[in-house]
């Protein structure tokens, strides 16, 4: 279980990389054309990419066990996520959007240790709470750092704190293309959701459409490292390693958005580093 709890972070570690380069993508992107459009794009590629990985496989794209109870769960809570985040990630800074996803571990592992009776311990408890402490010291919610706005990366959270735990309890029947498969579809749906409401489509121009292959390169990157992640070692050993995403999120804004990070960021980045270091040494709950 070790070997697996040491594989699980570092897929975890992998698909937050991925998923902060998305971020980076997407609100530059989302800058140019409808969300909605980005998001469809998006989506669609995902379907294909995913798709094809199945096939390979010898395996259908959507089997009828995608059709199961927990994968209807599981795309309820994906469209939460996907839909909230990405609103946030267009409408707000990507470090405040980020620091606020980082919440994520304290809802997925006190819920996984009650579903699944996995054994957190009082050392990995106390590491999971160190690394949201250090993320509000970045974060530094209030008056000045925290919006209404907000609230859609809170939402947000949840969602993908569903759409983890639903991952968990997914039938082991299904692959993880068949997932991604599953997961891009939602995404898509999302899109075509906000289009029809917006009624607004323009032509991307050659910067738009490789901003957008951009997000759905690094999008399907992550999600595939996140699902591979999620299904190999305990949940609550690769959950916290969720925190790395404000360390990679902060890297996107300081090459690509000119952001200049403060002493309290990178005190609060170092001891997230720090955490999630334990925790991949740790061994096993005491």
């Amino acid at each position: 279980m070790a070997s697996d709890n040491l594989r699980g972070s570092l897929w975890m570690m992998a698909s937050m990389a991925g998923f902060a380069a998305e971020d980076g993508f997407l609100k530059r992107a989302a800058s140019e054309m409808p969300l909605g459009q980005v998001l469809l794009f998006e989506g669609l590629l995902g379907i294909l990419w995913f798709s094809a990985t199945a096939l390979r496989a010898g395996s259908p794209p959507l089997p009828r066990v995608a059709l199961s109870r927990t994968m209807a769960v599981r795309s309820a809570f994906e469209v939460a996520g996907r839909l909230f985040y990405a609103l946030a990630v267009a409408l707000t800074p990507i470090s405040t959007a980020s620091a606020i996803l980082q919440a994520t571990p304290l809802v997925v592992v006190p819920v996984a240790a009650f579903m699944f009776g996995e054994k957190v311990g009082l050392l990995r408890g106390a590491l999971i709470l160190t690394g949201f402490l250090a993320v509000l010291l970045i974060l530094r919610p209030g008056l000045s750092g925290f919006s209404a706005l907000s609230f859609l990366a809170l939402a947000g959270m949840l969602g993908f704190a569903g759409r983890d735990l639903a991952t968990r309890a997914a039938p082991p029947a299904l692959s993880n293309a068949q997932l991604g498969v599953a997961g891009f579809a939602v995404l898509a749906l999302c899109g075509l959701g906000m289009l029809l409401v917006t009624g607004r489509v323009t032509l991307p121009s050659p910067q738009g459409l490789a901003l957008m292959a951009g997000a759905s390169l690094f999008g399907i990157a992550g999600y595939g490292a996140l699902t591979q992640a999620m299904r190999t070692g305990q949940v609550s050993a690769v959950t916290p390693f969720r925190y790395t995403r404000i360390v990679f999120a902060l890297a996107v804004g300081v090459l690509v958005f000119g952001e200049r990070p403060d002493a309290l960021t990178l005190a609060g980045s170092a001891l997230i580093v720090a955490c999630g270091l334990t925790l991949l040494l740790h061994r096993s709950p005491r």
